[in-house]
């Protein structure tokens, strides 16, 4: 991007990108955002100024932090070296592609809960591969026992869940770009 482009014009270009990049049209931005559809198109075409309050809701809907709107991270925001941990009950999830990946992948770390988690279903593709330990996948009302060292791999529009099961698991977990869309970052389908 060019230095001498204005910080806010910057900002607007990078909201769109990474509004664009997520699959998500004005209106998915916007009911994330509590912004009007509208709005963000003011803001991402220059016709509004964005205030701090309207970068910050854009920031957390889009799951990034206000500088990457703002690019302050230039040339390092297409790189994660050092994943930081999303503490979760039950879970830690670490996000390893950068936010404007269409595919994402996460390292996950299970605790073996009391209650067995809600099972969803959204569009896209689910993919894990088990590190350590053991996860039990409930798909379709069926139990199936993922070992360490073995992969899981299954349509999400089919009713699916995933747990730790005698202990902490590890796991690779994989969303393609319809299955991002469905599943906020924060929670990447736990």
């Amino acid at each position: 991007m060019d230095e001498s482009e204005p910080v806010e014009a910057r900002a607007r270009t990078r909201l769109r990108a990474l509004r664009v990049a997520a699959g998500w049209s004005l209106d998915d931005l916007a009911a994330r955002s509590n912004l009007s559809p509208s709005t963000i198109s003011r803001i991402e075409t220059g016709k509004r100024t964005m205030s701090v309050d309207v970068l910050v809701s854009l920031a957390t809907a889009l799951r990034v932090d206000a500088g990457s709107l703002l690019n302050e991270h230039e040339g390092r925001a297409d790189v994660v070296l050092r994943p930081t941990p999303i503490k979760r009950p039950g879970a830690t999830v670490w996000r390893l592609t950068p936010p404007t990946s269409r595919t994402t992948v996460a390292k996950m770390r299970l605790e073996p809960g009391q209650v067995p988690r809600r099972p969803k279903v959204h569009a896209g593709e689910g993919w894990f591969y088990v590190l350590a330990g053991r996860v039990r996948l409930n798909l379709e009302g069926r139990e199936l026992f993922v070992e360490a060292g073995e992969s899981a791999s299954f349509s999400s529009l089919m009713s699916h869940a995933f747990d730790a099961v005698d202990g902490p698991a590890e796991l690779i977990m994989v969303l393609d770009a319809d299955a991002r869309h469905d599943h906020p970052d924060d929670e990447l389908g736990v």
